[in-house]
């Protein structure tokens, strides 16, 4: 087996949403593929008015058993995951301990490949991801290859996500990010993409008493089942 790739993700179905095509690749292509869930996804239902039925903890724990089916879906084995179990929307709170985690794993696994969120993303979880991720890069003396991948840009960068071609946008983000843009063609593992998502239902359906939308729209879901998905890398 090649050496190792870790990707970072702030809450169960990031990882596939951003990198479910990257994963399924490196893993075709011999790498060891591990995935870092940093929180647990428990309070996503509170943004759509969702308080009970399920409970937050009930809901952590139905997000990590579709993480587990999603990983299966992509091609990863389960004991590649690694769940750190804090709270979501609490990272910045618990950052010592979030750090502590991610330093023994890196450390452990040393990989060639690190991906993580963006720090311009729009989701506070994902801001303080990558802010604690490059702290414990930089700590251990480490030089993987940094993919950021952003999931929702936070303002004003939202407001370019309508631009078309898409391709535009991104070059557009890329110069004022001075991040160079890596492309990479997944369209032979959209299928894997698509089956690994549509086991974090309770992210893309109504399927909860008190719920009314699902929490994540179709068309923003539609955005990350195209045939390429986008990466910004440090020059």
């Amino acid at each position: 087996m090649k050496d190792a790739i870790v990707v970072f993700a702030p809450h169960p179905d990031d990882e596939i949403l951003a990198c479910g095509g990257v994963i399924a690749k490196r893993i075709v292509e011999g790498y060891r593929v591990l995935v870092i869930f940093l929180t647990d996804g428990s309070n996503s239902l509170k943004e759509i008015g969702v308080f009970s039925h399920p409970t937050p903890s009930e809901y952590g724990v139905i997000r990590k058993d579709e993480a587990k089916r999603a990983a299966k879906a992509i091609g990863l084995r389960e004991d590649n995951l690694h769940f750190l179990d804090i709270e979501d929307r609490s990272l910045e709170e618990r950052r010592e301990i979030a750090q502590k985690g991610i330093m023994e794993l890196l450390y452990r696994y040393s990989p060639v490949e690190v991906y993580l969120p963006q720090e311009k993303e729009y989701h506070v979880d994902h801001r303080v991801a990558n802010c604690l991720i490059r702290k414990s890069i930089d700590q251990l003396k480490i030089q993987p290859v940094r993919y950021e991948y952003a999931v929702a840009w936070r303002f004003p960068l939202n407001l370019l996500v309508r631009i078309r071609p898409k391709k535009i946008c991104d070059l557009i983000i890329s110069e004022l990010l001075n991040r160079r843009i890596v492309s990479v063609d997944i369209s032979r593992f959209l299928s894997k993409k698509r089956a690994a998502l549509n086991e974090y239902r309770s992210q893309t359906e109504i399927i909860f008493p008190n719920q009314k939308k699902p929490a994540m729209k179709k068309s923003f879901v539609q955005r990350f089942l195209s045939n390429e998905e986008v990466f910004f890398v440090a020059e």
